[in-house]
């Protein structure tokens, strides 16, 4: 059956419409629009005219494409951004009369579970692993573990690239004091996912989202944003722990240079970075070395998305 499902995170929003078929996904469009819906949330406590325009925007045009590929059953998730805004209804009531379905402004641990089962069903995982899936979006980061059988546990942290890039790296290259203060907090952050999520007993860690993607795309040296060399990279985390480190020393300007890079993506990237370097170092410390490796994935939790709306119509 054809689905489709959008995402609407802090930095971007996302269309994919599929084929599902037996639990497999054969994508009919994809397509990822830069709005930065969270922009200012994390000072103001509300979503901004302007970032409300931009969203509505391009939802119009995911709502024109929806209706060319014969209008299937769709669910709208969004996350962050406008979980923590005082003025959401507005946002609901706008994507409402933009798509004619009701936004869904899911709890952290909707959507983990749906960040894993996206990010876990295109990937061979033997029975006996422990999988650690890190989706790092623009206010929230998700740490879910499971296995074959399912969830373990998951933890929805409050950092993500454009909350922390406004809260904490506002110079242009950040400075030694705004790292150092970003690396305080996202450890504490780890702190609190640790106590929930059993991070000693992970044999395989698994990264979505864009900064992770764009990070690997960095370590690879790639000559522009190829998904299908991305997708499935593993690499030993010392290297993209260097390659992480390098994007977030960087100027603005020297990171748009970078043929891989998004443009909605360029003032973000650094933190994003810096998270995923931490959570990457923390890993390989409390494994005792066990965890060696990360795999990025271009499938998360739009994917999980599309199959939760394949499996509620069956």
């Amino acid at each position: 059956m054809r689905t489709a499902a959008i995402d609407c995170g802090t930095n971007s929003i996302r269309l994919l419409i599929a084929d599902v078929e037996d639990g497999v996904l054969t994508d009919v469009e994809r397509l990822m629009r830069v709005v930065r819906l969270g922009e200012g949330v994390d000072a103001t406590g509300r979503l901004s005219e302007a970032a409300l325009a931009r969203t509505f925007a391009a939802t119009e045009e995911y709502a024109a494409l929806i209706e060319k590929h014969g209008n299937p059953p769709v669910r709208f998730v969004a996350t962050s951004a406008s979980r923590d805004a005082e003025n959401r209804q507005d946002f609901v009531d706008g994507i409402r009369a933009r798509l004619g379905v009701e936004p869904e402004v899911v709890s952290g641990d909707e959507e983990a579970r749906l960040s894993f089962d996206g990010a876990v069903s295109v990937l061979e995982t033997d029975r006996d692993e422990t999988v650690l899936v890190i989706d790092l979006g623009g206010g929230s980061t998700e740490f879910v573990a499971g296995t074959a059988d399912g969830l373990i546990a998951a933890r929805s942290t409050d950092m993500g690239c454009v909350r922390y890039t406004e809260r904490f790296l506002t110079d242009d290259p950040p400075s030694t004091a705004q790292i150092e203060a970003m690396e305080a907090e996202v450890g504490r952050m780890m702190d609190e996912a640790a106590a929930e999520v059993p991070l000693d007993r992970i044999t395989k860690i698994v990264g979505v989202a864009g900064s992770i993607t764009t990070v690997t795309a960095h370590a690879l040296g790639l000559p522009g944003y190829q998904a299908e060399r991305i997708h499935g990279a593993e690499l030993p985390i010392p290297v993209l722990s260097a390659a992480a480190s390098d994007l977030l020393h960087r100027t603005r300007a020297e990171r748009a240079a970078l043929p891989y890079m998004h443009p909605g993506r360029v003032d973000v990237i650094g933190a994003g970075a810096l998270i995923w370097k931490s959570i990457l170092e923390r890993i390989a410390a409390v494994t005792d070395g066990r965890v060696t490796t990360a795999i990025t994935s271009e499938h998360d939790i739009l994917d999980g998305i599309a199959l939760s709306v394949a499996e509620r119509e069956r």
